[in-house]
């Protein structure tokens, strides 16, 4: 049986990216023409997915023009959706480049507030549409109205369905989540010092807590993001530090999920889950490296995947 990949997003955005030659205040201030690009975590999952040469079922929540609007966008980069709609309007954010200094200014709005009818409708859709064997890709915060423990009932649909279940996630629908069977869980090094209860985490530290986590938790594979330091892969079996290439960083919007759809990638073709994390954080990476909500570019990723095959694993 040939394996999917459902992501899902449950606050969904449309990502609006401009540049402007120098910031100061109380002027005008002359733009670009703005670009749209879907955002939100699982719908960044599939766009980096197909740039990587793989397909996906990209579920969100969607409603009003903005809502729209995002399903035009996701149609026209030919990417397979399924939209469940609210009555609240998805959000939009702007990203605003100051040419001049080539820093980033990113404002984001919180979404919109979701009845219980519709995340209930959501979850019935999941059900309905996944298959033994698929990977589902859940990513991103949840939006106002939605309970804490969402991602727990995400989990249990994924355990009916024998389903690998992805998640990357922050707060406290992660914490929730944790007491649930997954697969694969994400966090970066703020978010495992949350769920380790301590106030942070130092390199000597890292591993002992990332053992203890999984000794304690149902968690397969443990993916923590450390930045420009690359990422630690921890299994039961395993552990293994990741290093990041440098590069010249022009947009860090969707880096993390062009890392999940690179390691998705990996799994999808049988590889390694030491190759996993290095070919995701070879894209997670390469989608710093373009400007606004671009995301990974397949060559980028695989050229810097070739640098990371080469160097030591050492923290």
């Amino acid at each position: 049986m040939q394996k999917r990949v459902v992501t899902l997003t449950l606050n969904p955005v449309i990502d609006k990216s401009v540049s402007v030659p120098g910031i100061s205040p109380n002027t005008k201030l002359r733009c670009s023409s703005p670009t749209y690009d879907a955002g939100g975590g699982g719908i960044n999952v599939s766009r980096a997915l197909k740039k990587l040469g793989e397909e996906s079922l990209c579920m969100y929540l969607a409603g009003g023009p903005t809502g729209e609007h995002l399903r035009q966008i996701l149609d026209k980069a030919g990417i397979d959706q399924m939209a469940v709609p609210i009555k609240g309007w998805t959000r939009d954010n702007l990203a605003v480049t100051d040419t001049t200094t080539n820093l980033q200014y990113r404002f984001g709005v919180p979404g919109p507030l979701v009845k219980k009818e519709e995340w209930e409708t959501l979850l019935t859709k999941l059900e309905e549409n996944l298959q033994e064997g698929d990977y589902l890709v859940a990513s991103g915060k949840l939006p106002p109205g939605m309970p804490d423990d969402f991602y727990v009932l995400v989990a249990e649909i994924a355990k009916r369905k024998k389903t690998r279940f992805v998640l990357d996630t922050s707060g406290e629908a992660l914490v929730k989540a944790t007491k649930s069977s997954i697969f694969m869980l994400k966090p970066n090094l703020g978010e495992l010092s949350t769920l380790c209860g301590v106030k942070s985490i130092s390199v000597v530290e890292l591993e002992t807590l990332a053992k203890k986590f999984l000794a304690e938790h149902d968690c397969g594979i443990l993916v923590v993001s450390l930045g420009a330091k690359g990422a630690l892969l921890a299994t039961k079996d395993l552990i293994e530090h990741i290093p990041a290439p440098t590069v010249l960083q022009k947009s860090t919007i969707g880096a993390g999920d062009s890392m999940v759809a690179g390691m998705i990638v990996s799994l999808l073709k049988g590889k390694t889950y030491s190759e996993m994390v290095k070919y995701g954080v070879a894209c997670g990476t390469a989608a710093t490296m373009h400007e606004g909500t671009q995301l990974c570019n397949k060559e980028d990723a695989d050229n810097l995947y070739k640098w990371i095959l080469g160097q030591k694993t050492k923290l």
